[in-house]
């Protein structure tokens, strides 16, 4: 058979997303992903819930569930378990994910089921016209907080790394190799894959990410992390990251020896967890990357067919005992 491209795993529907939306971006990364990971299309199933990242199933050559809302990642859960063959990837928003679907959301992580889950975040509410959700920031200007948002934003990734998440990494609608490169290694991580990509939503809450795309400046405010490689970061690589007692610290390059600059291990919860809290309004750059991989960890739907084989096997066993000791049994 013919190695698939991401041209195959796109359905012929129109694209009904708003031109400048961060989505169409999204999407060709996600194609990128499910073309990594090897399957043939009957074998690859997406999963959404409600808003408008949600219309992905119907842009992909896949089989496709647009469910309700919020009820996204129970029902991929379901698909993986039921058919663990199935490559499934889920794609949520960020209000769809952390408020009817907080719930599942954290529990899918939780039992780390092999799932790719992507969740955009464009910080608001786009298909029900502009609603702010738990991850918009404080004094944000929307339709149900004309006065300003007065909630504490909410950190996905912060969130995963508490429960346990086994793969944690974030990227951004503007960096569509990085995107690319995020899918393609969740997909071909063995268990819960938690990709949070922030997207621009043009209409609702345009330059949400500005201080993280502006040409110029933006890369003072960013760190990609690389395995292996020190934290370095910066307009001119002028940055750094460095241990502070139990946190983590930005400093000048130049101010510091360079064996103070930390360098990023994939495999480190305890740094990982630091990493994926960091904000720029904290002096500290957003974490962009792989930020924790560890596939070590046995998944849920794994574990269900390890108990059910094992469940057959001993009842297998105690009907031959019992047979042998010419009684009836009935199973």
């Amino acid at each position: 058979m013919a190695e698939l491209t991401k041209k195959d795993f796109a359905s012929p529907a129109e694209v009904k997303w708003c031109p400048g939306c961060g989505d169409y971006a999204i999407m060709n990364a996600v194609r990128a992903g499910m073309v990594a990971a090897g399957k043939p299309r009957d074998e690859v199933a997406i999963v959404s819930g409600i808003g408008c990242s949600s219309r992905f199933p119907y842009y992909m050559e896949t089989y496709g569930l647009h469910t309700i809302h919020g009820r996204a990642a129970a029902i991929a859960s379901g698909v993986k378990v039921g058919n663990p063959k199935l490559d499934v990837w889920v794609i949520s928003g960020d209000g769809d994910s952390t408020a009817i679907g907080g719930n599942h959301f954290m529990h899918a992580i939780r039992r780390n089921i092999n799932l790719n889950y992507v969740m955009i975040n464009n910080k608001i509410y786009g298909l029900t016209k502009g609603q702010y959700s738990p991850t918009s920031e404080m004094g944000q200007i929307s339709k149900t907080t004309p006065y300003g948002v007065i909630d504490y934003p909410m950190t996905p990734l912060k969130v995963a790394m508490g429960l346990g998440a086994t793969f944690v990494a974030r990227g951004l609608d503007a960096q569509m190799k990085l995107s690319e490169e995020i899918c393609k290694r969740g997909a071909m991580h063995k268990g819960f894959s938690m990709m949070e990509i922030f997207a621009n939503c043009i209409i609702y809450n345009d330059g949400a990410h500005q201080q993280l795309t502006d040409k110029e400046t933006g890369a003072d405010y960013y760190i990609i992390l690389k395995d292996g490689e020190k934290m370095i970061f910066g307009t001119e690589s002028q940055y750094c990251l460095v241990q502070d007692g139990f946190k983590i610290k930005a400093a000048k390059v130049a101010d510091v020896a360079e064996s103070d600059i930390l360098v990023h291990d994939e495999k480190n919860a305890e740094v990982a967890a630091l990493l994926a809290t960091m904000r720029p309004d904290a002096n500290l750059p957003l974490a962009l990357g792989i930020i924790f991989a560890d596939d070590s960890k046995k998944t849920y739907d794994d574990m269900v067919y390890e108990q059910v084989a094992g469940v057959k096997a001993k009842r297998g066993r105690t009907v031959d005992q019992v047979m042998q000791e010419g009684h009836t049994w009935t199973v």
